[in-house]
């Protein structure tokens, strides 16, 4: 594919999008830089800050295991079980996605007295993030091909043995990309540990600029927050298995795969299934709602909730939009001209996606006035901190849509003299095009719930469902605030029930 697609302009327009994704990260480089290393390490090497380090890492850890764990086994229920209601539970797994992190926090916070501390951070976040797991191993596991299953049957080895050894080490790259998404959603949160107050970096950031008027200080704990998302981009990448086949040769079996019949364990496991949905769904539906009816009586309610609504879904659609944008020649570079440039850039695009919001707001308001001052107190400048956030959900979606993309077609349509950005807009993007609106849909759906950077970054009277939601929160006012929690969690649902839809869950099989 290196003749059809110009190398060095798609490398360059690559570049040039992650390195608009990576201003947070020079700012945070200057700024530190200026304080030299006799700051830097009096800040570092402290109790303090080590038992942050150690504090995060293991929030991280608990979070993300809980969340491989659950994802995976509620993939495999509904896709290769004959557990009752698979459908219907299929779509229902999916749905806390849409709840923000600091939404189910003020949930559990408001409703059980004393609910505080690292356990019921890590409670709430495996709640929340459990789905960037169970939904790339539902995917994978619809598409898995049956055919490898039935041979290690006919050899002899029985179901539960066939579905370790054959059905799960197919879907491990899904496994792995969701794991690292919650491992680096988790060490970037700050609404979740703030409201149940448990110290992690991310809270430390936050009350050293809020409180301790310590911008030093809290840039030079987000350089902490940086190498850990290194080292965990690096043991992400170190576990990969080179050499290993995942993608089937040719079509594969035309047909669904045997589900394996749970005989006593049927009803137990819907039981479990059922838990897992009430806690994570029912408990923040049933306290919003009844909070909702509280909060919605105040005078001029509706109309608040209304502008804050359409500040939400103007200021996430236009992050969308720009994210996906600088996301095609990133995706498009990993999987057509893939190399050692295109790795980097891969790679590189995760770092400001660990960094805290907070901090990406501060980087880009000092970029706003000393740079590009006509962006400042603009909706444009909070677009490109949802680009630098979330970038790496973009570039993930685009490239595995363009790799699904027959490559044949593009040559094609070259050797019948097209050119190459004709090909590229009329073959392969409209190949992609699913992929890619799936990818689009998971950034919407976090631009949604984003809360840190909206509150620095926001124009002058532009309220959103978030902004609002927190500012209430803040004063426990959680009558109030409750309206503006409902209405995000119902919009952000949306994209989310079509994400899993894709999948064909709800669709493809039996009952």
């Amino acid at each position: 594919m290196r003749r059809f697609l110009p190398r060095p302009t798609l490398a360059a327009a690559a570049t040039f999008s992650v390195g608009i994704a990576l201003i947070p990260l020079a700012y945070l480089g200057v700024r530190v830089g200026e304080a030299g290393w006799a700051r830097i390490t009096d800040e570092l090497i402290t109790a303090r800050t080590g038992a942050l380090v150690v504090r995060s890492v293991a929030l991280a850890a608990v979070v993300t295991a809980a969340c491989t764990v659950l994802g995976v086994v509620l993939a495999f229920l509904v896709t290769r079980t004959d557990v009752p209601a698979r459908r219907l539970f299929g779509v229902l797994a999916a749905l806390p996605l849409a709840v923000p992190s600091y939404v189910a926090a003020f949930v559990w916070v408001s409703t059980v007295d004393g609910f505080e501390g690292f356990w019921a951070a890590a409670l709430v976040l495996t709640l929340v993030s459990y789905p960037y797991v169970y939904l790339p191993v539902t995917a994978a596991l619809t598409g898995v091909d049956p055919a490898q299953e039935e041979v290690s049957r006919s050899l002899g080895r029985g179901p539960w043995r066939t579905a370790g050894g054959v059905t799960l080490r197919q879907v491990r790259p899904a496994v792995a990309a969701g794991a690292l998404l919650v491992a680096l959603y988790v060490l970037s949160d700050f609404g979740a540990v703030s409201i149940v107050r448990v110290d992690v970096l991310t809270r430390a950031v936050f009350t050293s600029i809020n409180l301790g008027f310590d911008r030093t200080g809290a840039l030079v704990l987000a350089t902490v927050l940086v190498a850990l998302t290194a080292v965990v981009l690096l043991a992400e990448q170190l576990t990969r298995r080179r050499g290993a086949r995942y993608a089937r040769v040719g079509g594969g079996a035309p047909r669904p795969p045997t589900r394996l019949r749970l005989g006593a364990l049927r009803w137990p496991a819907a039981l479990a299934f059922t838990g897992v949905i009430a806690t994570a769904l029912g408990v923040p539906a049933a306290s919003l709602l009844r909070r909702s009816l509280e909060g919605v009586s105040r005078p001029g309610s509706i109309a608040e909730l209304a502008t804050a609504a359409r500040n939400s879904l103007g200021v996430a659609l236009l992050g969308t939009a720009l994210t996906v944008l600088l996301a095609l020649p990133v995706g498009l570079l990993t999987t057509r001209v893939p190399g050692r440039l295109a790795v980097a850039l891969d790679r590189l695009t995760y770092l400001s996606h660990a960094l805290p919001g907070l901090v990406i707001g501060l980087s880009l308001v000092f970029f706003g006035i000393n740079v590009a001052y006509p962006l400042y107190q603009s909706v444009w400048l909070l677009a490109l901190a949802y680009a630098a956030l979330f970038l790496p959900l973009a570039v993930a979606a685009v490239g595995s849509a363009v790799a699904q993309a027959p490559p044949g077609l593009e040559e094609v349509a070259r050797s019948l003299g097209r050119r190459r950005s004709y090909v590229l807009r009329t073959v392969t993007v409209p190949l992609a095009a699913p992929g890619i609106g799936a990818g689009a849909a998971l950034v919407f759906l976090t631009c949604m719930k984003e809360l840190p950077a909206t509150l620095l970054l926001r124009p002058t009277r532009l309220d959103t469902l978030a902004t609002e939601l927190w500012t209430q929160t803040s004063v426990a006012a959680y009558a109030a605030a409750a309206p503006y929690a409902a209405l995000l969690v119902l919009i952000a649902a949306l994209p989310t029930w079509w994400l899993s839809a894709r999948t064909g869950v709800p669709t493809r099989g039996g009952g």
